[in-house]
């Protein structure tokens, strides 16, 4: 990832760094310096270089040592720097997560994603985003898909939750100052938001993914109290398969919501006993899911949990600067209890005796 991007006599010193230890320095694209991957990963650091200036008036060509120092700390992220040509100070400064947050990289990453249906059709928007009327064409037909399965009224409805789930992605986009490129419904599969502009922290990850699902239990809290005041069975319905489509969105595969999430907290982990941490708190929720009867959560929570582990040791290949221990926490506590809202909006209509309101309970224990 880019740790830092200062003049340097006139041109770009750009350092790139991961946690696996190593650190490139270049300046003006052309790499001047190398720190090899380590197990000490942090602390001082001294880049030791020598550029050439030309003298146009001579013809001559005078040789500049540098050294630029960089004391680097991972979790909490800071960075503090000095660039020195002998012992003048040219540059000073230090950095936080929050400046990672603000930058833009010279060469945004193109992560690998895996084949799935839901990057086909973000692929396939991405390329027709341009045009209106797809957006018009795609929530005509995600109102026909829920009317066939339910009311049209219903549908409406539903459509109207999805929407808001949307746009808690939205807002969290926002906030971290990106361009978003609007709302995209899926018959059956609910939505997307997109955006052109790269995340550079694994913070920004949590937080625009977990919106969306925060956003939609609000929701459903909101029709579970239009439910107790009104006694109208529609915002009963309401409550429960929109919790059903926010829960599905939070299972820990990517490219869901909850696979987002649980692989930037898991990947922030840098250690064994992070690792270990991830793990059992995957048997945890999968032992958790079974005993509940739950079968169809706990065997994608299983799956989902053993994808990410197994893709554990490719966290140093991230450009994504890694949560600190709070952040970690944070995130986990988040995303535990907008789970458990979901599940116990579901379970407590499942109990009401109604069949189509037990049907979301149904479907997580098959």
């Amino acid at each position: 990832m880019e740790l830092l991007r200062i003049d340097c006599l006139g041109k770009e010193l750009r350092l790139e760094g991961s946690l696996a230890g190593w650190q490139q320095l270049f300046w003006d694209n052309q790499l001047v310096s190398v720190k090899e991957a380590s197990a000490d990963n942090q602390g001082l650091r001294n880049h030791e270089f020598e550029l050439s200036r030309h003298n146009p008036q001579d013809q001559s060509v005078q040789k500049i040592p540098l050294t630029l120092e960089v004391d680097l700390i991972w979790q909490p992220f800071s960075l503090n720097y000095r660039l020195l040509s002998e012992d003048a100070v040219l540059s000073q400064g230090s950095r936080d997560a929050k400046d990672i947050e603000r930058q833009t990289p010279v060469t945004p990453v193109k992560a690998s994603q895996k084949l799935s249906l839901v990057g086909l059709a973000s692929l396939g928007f991405k390329l027709l985003k341009s045009a209106k009327v797809i957006k018009v064409v795609l929530a005509g037909a995600s109102v026909a898909a829920y009317s066939w399965l339910f009311s049209f009224e219903f549908a409406l409805a539903l459509i109207a939750c999805l929407m808001f789930h949307e746009y808690g992605h939205i807002r969290a986009m926002k906030y971290f100052g990106m361009k978003t490129k609007g709302i995209y419904l899926i018959p059956f599969m609910g939505g997307l938001a997109l955006s052109d502009e790269k995340i550079n922290t694994r913070w920004q990850d949590v937080v625009i993914s977990i919106m969306g699902p925060t956003f939609g239990l609000l929701m459903s809290i909101a029709s579970l109290i239009a439910y107790w005041v009104t006694d109208n069975p529609m915002f009963a319905g309401l409550a429960a398969f929109n919790s059903l489509l926010n829960l599905f969105n939070l299972l820990p595969i990517l490219p869901l919501d909850g696979g987002h999430i649980l692989k930037s907290i898991s990947f922030s982990m840098n250690s064994l006993m992070g690792l270990i941490a991830c793990v059992a708190g995957a048997a945890i929720g999968v032992f958790i899911s079974y005993s509940l009867g739950l079968a169809l959560l706990g065997f994608l929570l299983l799956i989902g949990s053993l994808e990410i582990v197994f893709e554990w040791k490719t966290r140093h290949q991230s450009h994504l600067l890694p949560l600190d221990r709070y952040g970690q926490v944070f995130s986990a506590i988040w995303y535990l209890l907008t789970v458990g809202a979901l599940v116990a909006i579901i379970w407590y209509l499942a109990g009401s005796g109604d069949d189509m309101l037990g049907l979301p309970l149904k479907i997580l224990q098959s």
